[in-house]
């Protein structure tokens, strides 16, 4: 399950060595003032918007990899039933950044975007 962490006004996203592989990603660094909006999202998976190109797309179960859509690509590591870290995105590689984190609501009070 991919991590995240506060430090010295960036925030890291952080996939495990099988996310790694499975999704075709890298652990990324966001600076803060990037963040346009943060927000939970229940079921991550309803979050995902697009076609996957790279990644791993598990039907109705786990989402792992860049999903492409007309609005911008979005990086993205959810599973079924596990709320998401939503991060909408300005003058980033990624439009938007899907993480599932059990704790999601914490993120986005440490935000406070």
């Amino acid at each position: 399950m991919a991590t995240i962490t506060l430090h010295d006004g960036t925030l890291a996203v952080r996939f495990t060595t099988l996310e790694k592989l499975g999704g075709l990603v890298r652990d990324l660094d966001v600076p803060v003032s990037s963040i346009a909006a943060a927000r939970v999202e229940p079921d991550g998976l309803r979050a995902v918007r697009g076609l996957r190109a790279p990644g791993l797309g598990l039907p109705f179960v786990r989402k792992i990899g860049t999903w492409r859509s007309r609005a911008g690509s979005s990086l993205v590591s959810v599973r079924r039933g596990q709320p998401a870290l939503v991060l909408d995105l300005t003058g980033a590689k990624y439009r938007q950044v899907v993480i599932g984190l059990d704790d999601a609501a914490s993120y986005v009070d440490r935000l406070d975007v």
